[in-house]
């Protein structure tokens, strides 16, 4: 069973559509804020998903510039060929203007007596070709005949199909003159332009990122401050019989649980939503731009992790909602038992109740299992698929690259696209479950901040000054119920005059509190009327009925807080001295005098003190206030017969002066009243003093005094 104050676990949203309007709605103060965090988020992802196309324009100029330049080495090599064969013919005494300008080893476009003058020039040997060749200087740079020998020596002795493989270790072969030329160079200019233009763009994104983390934080927490307000001002004018419908758990829940999700998911999701839609559109449209081979090599790897991982959630599913129906039934079972423990203990239940919960813990231990399996291995899958899609875009990019389709900066790129592809529909999906989770928390504060108000009082005109009241009430005809079907008060009129004591009496259920609720005004009545002082409380608002009124109810409440300040409550004014005064008059000060800090020493709403004394307690906070009229409402059903008496001793002093209605089981209290309301479903069936009631043998009131003597 779910436990109070938390929101129950399979919860589900009753109107999703509706509930949002209404909470952007409510939300129209910070419109412009909200539209300005939404763009932020979209343009900082959308420069998340630029960013690794120009970190692949870096990557390649960083490549380019690692790399020995193929061309240079082509260039270097016709350009002394050229120089050889010209010099060559002249030894051999040929036709100086045979063409042989465009003559190489590794491009022979040239004609049959080219080819036969290159193959011979190579069969020289090296002091030959000493004497043929000439230092040549080719970009400024000196070539010396014997630096010529040495590079041709090395072209002539490798492959064409290893030029490209060896390229490292032939460089390091290369004569000084010629490594010069050839050996890889930096374009730092073109390097810095395009890493400066990429600092910019991850810089911005995270500008972006954090402006609207910052102005999401700044609308949540104002908004969900605006939404406790509402509530503090709403359960203030709810009806107690709200409090009466609900329970405090599912109170509490809507008002703490339920706002903090609110502004926690609101912060959380609703940016994070548009940011991940963002970046998984913006990451495909960049991944074509960029390749449109590779785009679908990262799509296809990655729809396989989907298509797994919708087949595990929907598997998995069922596990999971059944586990927490285990959960929830395993909680109940323990604390159903654990909460009668003596009565298991009494009955020798132990066996049963531990058969019991073994078998719901199997059933628990079943489900958990299943359900973490499936869930656990959900990780290692993407991972896999996540994975795979980096080994098959190197693949398929290595592929390109070799066939010169496309260059290594591309492949990098792409390493960063997939995970951005594939990250954001897992936040997508969190993101949507975490606005079911702000709709449904927003719906029950919704509910909350509708419900129907009490009567708006601003009309009433009527008022009773506390300090010359006379301390009159009168009940004419009151009828009252919950509802039309459930009548609790019928036709009851009764006249307290100032200074009496009036004891309400009856069995349980025969709405004796009710008519202390319609006298303080915490229910409407539906007919008849209560005059206070001959103004009906029709014409008195709640506020001033209530500063009219003391009550000290069964169960007592303490604040955390100092003695002093529970006394004193709503009265700040009173000095320490006026508070002993009362103490004393209580018969508290001895109790106080006993605690370490004296009117210092905190106390609460806990068992730091006892029942009597806690009780004694809030009859001297009732002596601060010094109203005309008292209600005490069972106020010493909870001690034992000697704290009673000096409670009851307390409340006499209490009653003296003040027009009192008492309300007690224990009809011995209230034997001194001068005029006890006999009650029975919602009638008065006796009045009188305790004398004249009590001589009716067959009298309720004497039946029921006289059953507290029985003995059966």
């Amino acid at each position: 069973m779910p436990r109070p104050g938390r929101m129950r676990v399979n919860e589900k949203v009753k109107d999703f559509k509706g509930t949002m309007k209404k909470l952007f709605r409510e939300l129209d103060k910070w419109r412009v804020f909200l539209i300005l965090c939404l763009l932020l988020s979209s343009f900082s992802a959308l420069l998340s998903t630029i960013a690794p196309n120009r970190l692949s324009k870096v990557t390649d100029v960083i490549s380019e510039g690692i790399k020995p330049d193929i061309n240079r080495i082509q260039t270097i090599s016709k350009e002394i060929y050229s120089n050889a064969m010209k010099n060559y013919m002249s030894y051999l005494n040929l036709d100086k203007d045979t063409d042989i300008i465009n003559s190489d080893k590794s491009n022979a476009i040239v004609d049959n007596n080219t080819s036969a003058l290159i193959e011979g020039f190579n069969k020289l040997d090296d002091k030959s070709k000493e004497l043929i060749l000439k230092d040549i200087t080719i970009d400024g740079v000196i070539i010396s005949v014997k630096d010529q020998i040495i590079f041709l020596n090395i072209i002539n002795s490798m492959d064409d199909s290893m030029v490209t493989d060896d390229l490292l270790e032939m460089l390091d072969k290369l004569p000084e003159s010629i490594k010069i030329l050839i050996e890889p160079k930096m374009n730092m200019d073109k390097l810095k332009h395009r890493s400066l233009i990429l600092a910019i763009i991850y810089i911005l994104s995270s500008i972006f990122g954090y402006l609207e983390a910052r102005i999401m934080a700044h609308i949540s927490t104002n908004f969900t401050k605006k939404i406790r307000n509402n509530i503090s001002l709403k359960i203030n004018k709810l009806p107690l019989k709200y409090f009466d419908t609900h329970e405090t758990g599912d109170v509490l829940s809507r008002v703490t649980n339920d706002v903090d999700t609110i502004g926690m998911q609101m912060n959380q999701s609703l940016s994070s939503l548009v940011a991940s839609t963002t970046l998984f559109l913006g990451s495909i449209v960049m991944m074509f731009v960029t390749n449109y081979i590779m785009a679908l090599t990262a799509i296809a790897a990655s729809i396989l992790g989907f298509i797994l991982s919708f087949i595990l959630l929907k598997v998995s599913q069922k596990y999971f909602v059944q586990r927490q129906v285990e959960l929830g039934n395993i909680n109940a079972h323990i604390e159903e038992t654990f909460s009668s423990h003596k009565v298991v203990k009494t009955y020798n239940g132990e066996k049963e109740a531990l058969d019991e919960f073994d078998r719901i813990n199997d059933k628990l231990y079943n489900c958990n299992r299943k359900s973490q399996f499936l869930s656990g291995i959900m990780q290692p899958i993407m991972g896999f698929v996540g994975n795979f899609g980096y080994v098959a875009v190197c693949i398929v990019g290595a592929i390109l690259v070799m066939n010169n389709k496309t260059s290594f900066g591309t492949i990098v790129a792409f390493m960063i696209y997939v995970r951005l592809f594939t990250n954001p529909l897992s936040q997508i999906a969190q993101s949507l479950t975490g606005l079911q989770a702000t709709a449904a928390s927003a719906e029950r504060v919704f509910e909350f901040l509708d419900e129907d108000e009490l009567t708006d009082e601003r009309r009433l005109k009527g008022f009773v000054d506390k300090d010359i009241a006379k301390g009159n009430i009168e009940f004419k005809n009151v009828r009252f119920g919950y509802s039309d079907d459930k009548v609790i008060i019928n036709d009851f009129s009764a006249k307290a005059k100032s200074g009496e004591k009036i004891a309400i009496v009856g069995p349980t259920g025969a709405g004796k509190t009710t008519m202390v609720n319609l006298l303080m005004k915490f229910y409407e009545i539906n007919n008849g009327d209560i005059l206070i002082d001959g103004v009906s409380i029709k014409e008195l608002t709640r506020e001033n009925i209530h500063d009219l009124f003391i009550m000290v109810l069964q169960d007592t409440w303490l604040f955390d807080g100092t003695i002093r300040e529970n006394i004193k409550f709503n009265k700040k004014d009173l000095t320490d001295e006026q508070i002993w005064q009362i103490c004393k008059i209580v018969g508290i000060d001895h109790f106080i005098k006993t605690l370490p800090g004296g009117l210092d020493s905190d106390v609460g709403d806990n068992d730091t003190i006892s029942q009597g004394q806690k009780q004694l307690l809030t009859i001297a906070r009732g002596m601060v206030k010094d109203a005309p009229f008292l209600i005490l409402d069972e106020a010493t059903s909870n001690v034992d017969t000697r704290t009673e008496e000096l409670v009851q001793k307390a409340m006499d002093k209490l009653m003296e002066g003040r027009t009192s209605f008492i309300i007690a089981h224990r009809l011995s209290t209230i034997k001194n009243a001068d005029l006890i309301i006999v009650m029975n479903e919602g009638e008065i069936v006796e009045q009188g003093t305790h004398e004249e009631l009590i001589t009716k043998k067959d009298g309720f009131y004497s039946k029921l005094y006289n059953s507290q003597f029985e003995i059966n």
